[in-house]
Order: structure tokens, then sequence, then C-alpha cells
């Protein structure tokens, strides 16, 4: 019987850290041990594979391109299978074995692929002596080989690429596979080695092993021997070793496993239409997560990440009618109307969200049952009739706790202004137009809160922040107004605790029911509390009427 060819890595050196993946690969090539490799064709299975144990991945080109949707026919360029290994190579930290098929070419394609993985931490390629483009083994029958001088000449020209000294050229011999038979095989072997192969895969598609084991013996160890037991899978891996075979390849079995699970997962769910019947027998979300290393992300976060800003919570006073929309608020609230195929409420509530705001409460009254988005919390005011805002600010009391946004429930706005007055400084900050008196933009003989402020607006881009609020007010002098009101108010943690302790005042006063914002915005200023007014410029409006609604439908 042959003896193994063995040269100087240690068999502890295939797991060693400190090495490189090639001196690795290396070293498993010339263990005294059998060496198994398995197939993976993108990051997720390389990793299950790492997970599995092996101690190296076979980058089957089959199962790249298969699962690229194309034929193993070259039809994945080089730069595509290169793409898959560098996720593969990145997620894991073994060695990995490409199948580089004929490599691409000639003698040129192949020096600039061996450069190419070894940028990429690739232990190794094996190349095989057939014709560009090349065609899988198990297709046909008497395919052409490559000129046995031609095919040495990119052997050389790979070791004479490679970057590292231990990566690792393996030789692929298909005489077998198209009909040559044994001595030409051999000769093959004994050109390629001499050529610089660092070792030499003999391929086989019979279903037995024998004319494998016929060319070990005759090829006597003179270097290490790679197998892929594709067609000859019954053969006991016992024999591998008593035949002086060095490595095994497990060639593509992940993916058509992945295959034969895909299929039975997805015809169960189209014939069941439900997931019940699958979902306690395939792999969790977290099992996903853990593969990919969600967990290191969050760490690293929480490392290098600034803290980031809390986004404040919402409450959305959405409980009157709307009586002058007419016939269309007659069986619906005026935050329901609908704006070219959407609910009012439902474009305020994913402005809210595309600043960030997810928690949102939203005061029903009218109607309320017609509230009834996703991803918003309600809560109802029944008094809605007989009270104003500020009793339905009150029936959301267990939402103002922390920073808050209070909203009307009527009005739409661009996203950034929400995202400006959540970063504006002070425990309480209204939005008011600057804008208020501007040519149509409403009726002329409509009521509006009217603001005065210790600031005109300047227009400036250096103006200084949110400016003092002095008096809220329908009845201001225009003389005197700086701005209108739009409804939209930021509390903070202490601006909340000082509205719920208003709150709790005019409960035992008795205003409560009747007040509206801007009533209670007075009464805490009449306290000595700051309240700020943030300045914009346009770019809202309030839905009050049929000439708002029009004014919508068109902005939308």
């Amino acid at each position: 019987m042959a003896t193994r060819s063995r040269a100087q890595p240690t068999p502890d050196a295939a797991t060693d850290p400190a090495r490189s993946k090639p001196a690795r690969l290396r070293a498993e090539l010339f263990s005294p041990t059998l060496s198994y490799l398995m197939e993976a064709h993108n990051g997720l299975s390389a990793k299950i594979v790492e997970e599995a144990g092996f101690k190296g991945i076979w980058a089957s080109g089959l199962s790249m391109s298969a699962a690229l949707g194309v034929r193993d026919n070259n039809e994945a360029s080089w730069t595509q299978v290169l793409d898959q290994l560098e996720f593969m190579s990145d997620a894991t930290t073994i060695p990995i074995l490409v199948d580089g098929d004929t490599g691409y070419g000639n003698f040129n394609n192949v020096r600039r692929l061996v450069r190419k993985l070894c940028q990429r931490q690739i232990a190794g390629v094996c190349i095989e002596d057939k014709l560009f483009p090349k065609t899988n083994s198990f297709v046909g029958e008497a395919q052409p080989l490559a000129d046995i001088d031609e095919f040495c000449g990119r052997i050389k020209a790979g070791k004479d690429s490679q970057t590292d000294a231990d990566f690792v050229l393996v030789a692929r011999i298909e005489a077998l596979i198209s009909g040559w038979g044994l001595d030409e095989a051999l000769r093959r072997a004994e050109a390629y080695h001499r050529s610089g192969a660092d070792a030499v895969l003999i391929h086989s598609k019979k279903s037995t092993a024998d004319e494998i084991f016929a060319f070990c013996r005759e090829w006597a160890g003179r270097s290490p021997v790679v197998i892929v037991p594709t067609m000859y899978y019954r053969t006991p891996s016992e024999a591998f070793e008593a035949n002086s075979v060095n490595m095994v390849i497990w060639a593509n079995h992940n993916l058509r496993a992945a295959i034969t699970a895909m299929r039975a997962v997805s015809s169960r769910i189209m014939r069941e239409h439900g997931l019940i019947g699958v979902e306690g027998e395939i792999a969790g979300v977290k099992e996903v997560f853990d593969l990919v290393g969600q967990s290191e992300l969050t760490q690293a976060e929480s490392r290098y990440l600034a803290p980031q800003q809390q986004r404040p919570r919402a409450i959305v006073l959405a409980a009157t009618q709307g009586t002058k929309l007419g016939p269309l608020t007659a069986n619906r609230p005026k935050c329901m109307i609908d704006l070219r195929g959407e609910p009012l409420l439902r474009r305020l509530v994913a402005t809210l969200n595309e600043s960030g705001v997810r928690d949102i409460t939203v005061v029903r009254g009218f109607a309320k049952e017609t509230v009834d988005l996703a991803n918003i919390k309600t809560v109802d005011n029944d008094a809605f009739a007989a009270t104003g805002e500020v009793a339905s600010l009150a029936c959301a009391e267990a939402a103002l706790d922390g920073d808050c946004v209070v909203s009307y429930g009527d009005i739409l706005f661009r996203p950034y202004i929400v995202d400006d007055l959540i970063g504006a400084e002070g425990d309480i900050v209204v939005v008011a137009d600057a804008r208020w008196n501007s040519p149509g933009h409403r009726a002329p003989d409509r009521q509006i809160d009217r603001v005065k402020c210790g600031r005109a607006f300047t227009g400036s881009y250096l103006d200084e922040g949110p400016a003092p609020l002095v008096a809220i007010a329908p009845d201001l002098p225009s003389s005197e107004t700086h701005g209108e009101f739009i409804g939209l108010v930021k509390l903070s943690d202490r601006g909340t605790s000082l509205v719920k302790a208003e709150l709790a005042r005019m409960r035992a006063d008795g205003s409560i029911a009747s007040a509206d914002l801007p009533d209670l915005l007075t009464r805490l200023m009449a306290q000595g509390v700051p309240v700020s007014v943030l300045y914009i410029t346009g770019h809202w409006l309030d839905v009050d009427d049929a000439f708002d609604l029009a004014k919508a439908r068109n902005l939308m």
C-alpha cells in the first residue's frame, strides 16, 4: 500500500488561529489523518459549515452558480463568484478552498484570479484541466480536455502570482470523467505535480471508488490526493483513509439540502395558506440573528454610537366632528376624512413616524369606532360635544409622561417641522407660522390663534432659536401678532409635569371643560412658566372647511 505524502506542517497547525488561512488549509492537506471539507455557497452556509465543526470549506462552483439561479457553465462571471467568496471569507475563520473551474480562461486569467483570492484571504483554489467555458463534469460524455502543456502554464502562472507562500493550488484531473483512462490521468498528474501543483484532485463519476483507488496506488503519495465522492458516496471513509486519500470534499450537499427544505416549506405554506404547520419545524428568526452575529452589532453600537436622543411620544387631539365640512363628517370625525385615498389622521401619524415618533395616543370622540388605524393607542373623550381641547388632553393624561408632542388631529405638516420642534430648547415650545397673514393662506374671515412673541421672526438663518411667547389669543391686534399657532406643542419631561399640575388646578376650579390649548398656555405663563415659540414659514395646513380640504388634496 502506498504511503501518504506529507510535508512540513504539523497537525495542530490546522487549528492555530495565529496562522493564516492558507497555512491552515495546507496543514489540513498534509495532516496525518483524513481531512474533510464541506460545501458552502454563501456567507450563511459558510457560517453553518464552521458551526458544524469542519476545519475547512469547499466553495463549490456548482452550488454558487445554482444559488444565483444560473448553470454551472461559467454563466456566473468570476467577479460575481469573487463577491460571494468575499462574504464567505469575512463570515468565517476557517480556510476556504474555492472551486475555480478552469481558472476562467488562460494563464493570464489564472494569475489575476489568484491575486484577487489572496487579497480576500481565500486559502486555495482548485482548477480543472478542461476548456473554458467549462461544462459540469456530470453533464454529457467525453468532454474535451485542455492541452497538458497549456494547463501546466496555468498552474505555473497561479503559483507565481500567489502573495501568500502557503496558498494552495490543487490541479483537478478530469481524465477518468472523460473516459481517457488511468494512464492518461497519471500522466497528467505527474505533469501538474512538476509544474508546482500542491495537490491533485482525481475525479470520477462511477458509483464505486475502484478507479480512484487504482489511481492512488499508482500515484504512490507523490503529492496529496483530494477526492469528491459525490457518485461513490456508499464507500466508507475508512476506505479512503486506507487508500492514502488526503482530503475528502463533500461537494454540494448543503445546497441540495436547502432545495429540498425550501420546496417542502414553500409547498406546504401554499397548500395550507398559513404558517401554523411549518413554524415549529424551521429555524427561528433568533437563530438567523445568532448566525449572522446580531449580538456583536448591539455590543458595538453601545461602544461606538453616541447616545441617541430619545424620541418623544405623541398625543393627537382628534375628538371633534368638524361640522364645517358638512356631509363629509356626518358619520366620521374630521380626522378620518379622505385625502386622496387615505384618512387625514393616517397621513399625520405617518409624518410623526417619519420623525421617529412612534408611541402615539389618539383622543377619539365623535364616531370613535371609525378611528381604528394600526399602530396607535386610543383613549376616548365621550363628552366631546360639551368639552374642548384641554378636556381631551386630560383624557390622555396617562400618556403625558416624559418628552411629549401634542398635536391637533386636523393638521398636516412637513416632517422637518417635528424634527426642529423636538430639537428646540425649552420645556414648553409651540410652533407658530410667521407667514400667518400671507395672501391666499386662508379665508380672510377665519379665526386663528395668534401669538405675540418677545422677538419677531427675522427670516435669517442666524435666527436665535425659539422666541419667548408673550401672549396667545384669537383677538390679538394684527400690529402685535407675530405668527399663527398651528396646533403643535412640544413638552419636555419637566414640561409634562408642569402641564399635569395645571390640569389638576383646572379640574379643581372647573375651567377644564371649556378650555382650549391657548387657554392652558396662558395660564402657565401667568404662573411664570416660560413658553417658547418655534417659527416656521408655511409647509403646513389645517383642515377645517371645504376650502382647506381642497388645498390639502392638492398638496397631497
